[in-house]
């Protein structure tokens, strides 16, 4: 009689809430789970691949041999230098070569990188490494706007078990380790009887990501060898990703949209990833021009920055490539003259798209539906676990095979965040229909992006889908400013496209809007024209600095009218 798989590591990590076993067996059984690790499966696509270009930018290329060889050479290091397995890393590191030298470094050597951000500070470092008793602390040592080596060395004072500092560029400097030197000091050979002992198990916890989240300090979410193996592989097969293919997405690699959609997926498939170390109109262009993706993910500012080049393209290039977008893909084909898909996805689990073979309207409207047929969508009522009518808006439940289970350290709190039988409560609003005898999924905005105009809410993702219909407009987010009678009212941030430099006015917007039929109380009652959205350090709009902006403006205005009567 065949012995179950154990589905529980030889060491259980404290603070890691370790799926259920008998799910876990389940998916097991039906070939969605297996005993490769992630580990196991990129040496595999290295060896295969070994003379092909894994990564390429100004700084260098990289064939998967010599990717294989720096990371095996880098991961002995840091064990030889003191650190062990199952050890957390904090990585604070730009977009770079030696970031992802770094990040597969310390997968090999059995690290469990926790993917920080470079734009955090002390609240955020502190916070995060001392939850989860950090050993190491990755710094870029470059930055020309921040002395990040000083500031690793002030948080050993406040994270007692931050040992060790890791330099990925620039000259060595003060209590650092530059990851150079150690690459330089330790041959392949010895570095591979080194990983030989290392120990990898596909149930055990193999990255530390963080919570999307917009208020307080992002959660800790634990990502598994095998699962996160699957979400990368179910992603690739989903969309298609071919050996051929070549990756434009220089959003951060520590994030997980990027390494669990994109440059994990590709570098398990053979594929090139494009390294942009900095987000100049020069280096973004050239890497369009020099290696001709094929996937491209682009935000606003991404975009505006590489729309010359895109639009040089032959319409054989434009056919060639294909781009991801959470919302606008029309507006976005329409522009670049390429296919666009729609992808809505969270770090804690469920991914979906749209594909090719979609009805028009379903790639225009839709997100899709999931990557796995194992993941598993419930629509409620807000707050409860009452399914929705069929068509009804309601918040979205989660569960599958590469779905958290709970966040880091967190039990008491995940008691509200998941329901009686282990969906995920993901805060998003969600419809549903059948097309074609297929179902597929509407985001409907956050239950909590609203604008409350004088007790009327106004959905945020719904207006923006209308305003984004409008032949000038490019993108659109909608944010509630400040107003005395109604509490709040409608602002719309909004670029244009290249073609409408006449610009847009309220008028015109308004009218638009009601020739749509929506709703009067629904229109925006300012608009702003803006050459780009403001980014979040995770390459997200944020409409936190929106809000802020137009509080400020409202300020000013009312500083200046004030000013002008009193004369």
């Amino acid at each position: 009689m065949l012995q179950p798989t154990r589905v529980r590591p030889s060491v259980l990590l404290d603070g890691v809430r370790y799926p259920d076993e008998d799910r876990l067996h389940r998916y097991v059984a039906e070939a969605y789970l297996s005993d490769e690790t992630l580990v196991d499966a990129l040496r595999q696509s290295f060896r295969e691949h070994h003379d092909r270009l894994a990564l390429a930018g100004p700084e260098g290329d990289f064939t998967y041999r010599e990717l294989d060889e720096q990371t095996d050479r880098l991961g002995a290091a840091l064990l030889a230098l003191g650190l062990k397995p199952l050890d957390r890393a904090v990585f604070q590191c730009g977009n770079s070569n030696e970031l992802l030298l770094a990040f597969l470094g310390c997968l090999k050597a059995g690290i469990i990188p926790l993917c920080s951000l470079q734009a955090f500070r002390k609240l955020e470092i502190g916070y995060l490494a001392n939850l989860c008793q950090a050993r190491l602390h990755l710094v870029q040592g470059d930055d020309p706007k921040f002395d990040d080596v000083a500031f690793a060395e002030e948080m050993q004072a406040e994270v007692p078990s931050l040992a060790f500092i890791l330099q990925a560029r620039g000259e060595r400097r003060g209590r650092a380790t530059l990851l150079a030197d150690l690459i330089r000091d330790m041959p392949l050979a010895r570095a591979r009887e080194i990983l030989a002992d290392v120990e990898y198990e596909p149930f055990q916890a193999a990255v530390f990501q963080l919570s999307g989240g917009t208020t307080g300090v992002p959660k800790i979410i634990p990502r598994f060898q095998n699962e996160y193996l699957y979400n990368m592989r179910a992603v690739a097969a989903f969309n298609g990703y071919t050996r051929n293919d070549v990756l434009f997405f220089p959003t951060p690699y520590m994030h997980n949209l990027n390494m669990g959609c994109f440059f994990g997926p590709f570098l398990l498939s053979g594929a090139t990833v494009t390294v942009a170390p900095d987000l100049s109109e020069n280096t973004l262009q050239a890497l369009v021009r020099d290696y001709e993706p094929t996937w491209f993910g682009v935000a606003g500012p991404i975009l505006n920055r590489i729309a010359p080049e895109l639009l040089r393209g032959t319409a054989a290039d434009k056919a060639r490539r294909s781009f991801i977008v959470p919302k606008n893909a029309a507006n976005l084909e329409r522009l670049t003259g390429s296919p666009t898909y729609h992808i809505f996805g969270m770090t804690e689990g469920v991914i979906m798209f749209t594909r090719p073979e979609d009805p028009p309207e379903i790639r225009e409207q839709s997100v899709g539906c999931p990557v796995s047929a194992a993941d598993e969508v419930r629509i409620v009522y807000p707050g409860t676990e009452d399914d929705v009518a069929e068509g009804e808006i309601g918040e979205a439940l989660f569960r599958g095979p590469y779905t958290i289970r709970g966040y880091y350290k967190s039990e008491k709190e995940d008691v509200t965040r998941f329901t009686t039988d282990g969906f995920y409560r993901s805060g998003d609003l969600m419809s549903s229909s059948m097309v074609d005898g297929k179902r597929y999924y509407f985001f409907r905005g956050r239950i909590k992006d609203v604008v409350d105009r004088g007790g009327e809410k106004i959905n945020a993702e719904e207006l923006e889908n209308v305003i984004n219909e409008h032949p000038a407009i490019l993108a659109t987010a909608v944010v509630g400013m400040p107003d005395k009678i109604y509490g709040e009212r409608v602002c719309a941030f909004v670029l244009l496209k290249p073609a409408a430099a006449a610009g847009l006015t309220l008028s015109d917007l308004t009218r638009y809007l009601e020739q749509a039929g929506l709703a009067k109380f629904k229109w925006p009652e300012r608009l702003e024209i803006i050459p780009e959205f403001p980014l979040t350090a995770s390459g997200k709009l944020s409409k936190v600095i929106l809000r802020d902006r137009i509080v400020q403006q409202l300020k000013a205005e009312a500083e200046n009218a004030a000013a002008q009567q009193a004369k």
